[in-house]
């Protein structure tokens, strides 16, 4: 793993976590460890790297201090609307940018948010095509492949982030928070 992919690894870590989503210690340990292990210098990251499993409570904390270290600190808006949306954003661009699987994303957006922002119409592609992934069967053949309907998922994202003013490219800013 290279420097950059480390730093989008704890990037990736911080947003779950701001978002109220779970991220394992052993995950939080194992992010560190590729970090030092690609040459990322911190003073907190030799410390989170080497943590043993009985040690694991300590993870959050510690990643939480080499985030700040690294300057890679992201807090979620302070308002719950406000954060449903960033969090629906960061969804569709994982989904556009293919980290996230388009039936996942269509999943977490339908299941999870759409109902906090009061069922937007902006959301209503997006809620089709998580109804549509959850239900398909391999009898509907080639017209109805699994394939088209993730596609379809994936521009549903697209349009989602154009309408919302962003590219898909970039996360759109986090508010100021505490430490940033």
């Amino acid at each position: 793993m290279n420097q950059a992919a480390a730093l989008t690894r704890f990037g990736h870590l911080a947003r779950l976590r701001a978002f109220g989503r779970h991220a394992g210690s052993d995950q939080l340990i194992q992010a560190g460890l590729d970090a030092l292990l690609a040459g990322i210098d911190s003073p907190s990251l030799p410390e989170l790297a080497g943590l043993l499993r009985s040690e694991e409570p300590e993870a959050p904390e510690l990643f939480e201090r080499v985030l700040d270290e690294l300057g890679l600190t992201f807090r979620a808006p302070a308002e719950p609307r406000a954060a449903a949306w960033a969090f629906a954003l960061w969804t569709a661009e994982q989904m556009v940018d293919g980290s996230l699987d388009a039936a996942s994303g269509a999943y977490l957006i339908r299941a999870e948010i759409a109902d906090d922002l009061g069922r937007p119409e902006e959301l209503d592609a997006l809620i089709h095509c998580s109804v549509a992934l959850d239900s398909w069967e391999e009898s509907w053949g080639e017209g109805g492949a699994v394939e088209v309907l993730e596609a379809e998922a994936v521009e549903a994202a697209r349009a989602l982030l154009r309408s919302r003013g962003t590219d898909g490219e970039q996360a759109p800013a986090p508010e100021p928070g505490p430490g940033t």
